[in-house]
């Protein structure tokens, strides 16, 4: 299993700059499959990692086997991430984004609006958060196919709470008939029930 960083986030922070879009985060994990030469991959993507695996899988296919949807952003070409957020969220985080680093980055909520209300959990997930590159809500997400291109693919949604600016998300994939798993948990499922969820992902894949 491979967990890559992307760039400008988390240990590849030192890398942040005003270039990074949606075209980089895709290029990132498109580079770890090819260079380690992976096939008949099962990918993850998270909450924002919906959009790069979307771009991943248009561009090569022949190398998934799964995409896996973890109560994440979905995008059709063209669309960017503020195009599906409510107006008021967009308003509020562009708002932040100039007052913190003049528009470079938007920076990260607290821990308890993505569902993580653990004292200790609060405390791991705080101190590894990093501003997020701005421009990558902004940049559209370049597909030649539609979503998913064909692949076999599961939406699991976190439902304990329900992380609203995912709404427009959720609506898109029951309009689309995909198949939908939920887990009764809040957003970051993997540190709020690490354990389900893994068992959900292997059984899944499986």
């Amino acid at each position: 299993m491979l967990t890559p960083t992307q760039t400008g986030l988390g240990e590849r922070s030192h890398l942040l700059s005003k270039s990074i879009d949606l075209d980089v985060f895709v290029t990132d994990i498109a580079n770890v499959i090819r260079y380690e030469d992976l096939n008949d991959v099962v990918l993850v993507g998270h909450s924002f990692g919906g959009n790069a695996i979307s771009g991943v899988a248009d561009i090569m296919r022949d190398r998934i086997r799964q995409l896996i949807y973890l109560d994440a952003v979905i995008l059709e070409n063209g669309q960017s991430v503020f195009s599906q957020l409510p107006k008021d969220v967009v308003e509020a985080r562009t708002k932040a984004a100039q007052e913190t680093s003049g528009g470079l980055t938007i920076p990260a909520p607290p821990p308890a609006a993505f569902g993580i209300t653990d004292a200790a959990q609060t405390q791991f997930v705080q101190s590894r958060f990093t501003p997020h590159p701005f421009n990558t809500f902004v940049s559209p997400l370049k597909l030649a196919n539609k979503v998913g291109n064909g692949l076999p693919t599961t939406h699991i949604i976190c439902a304990d709470p329900i992380y609203k600016p995912l709404e427009a998300s959720r609506n898109w994939v029951k309009a689309a008939g995909w198949k939908t798993i939920e887990i009764q948990c809040g957003h970051d499922a993997m540190v709020i029930a690490p354990d389900r969820l893994a068992d959900l992902l292997a059984a899944d894949a499986a």
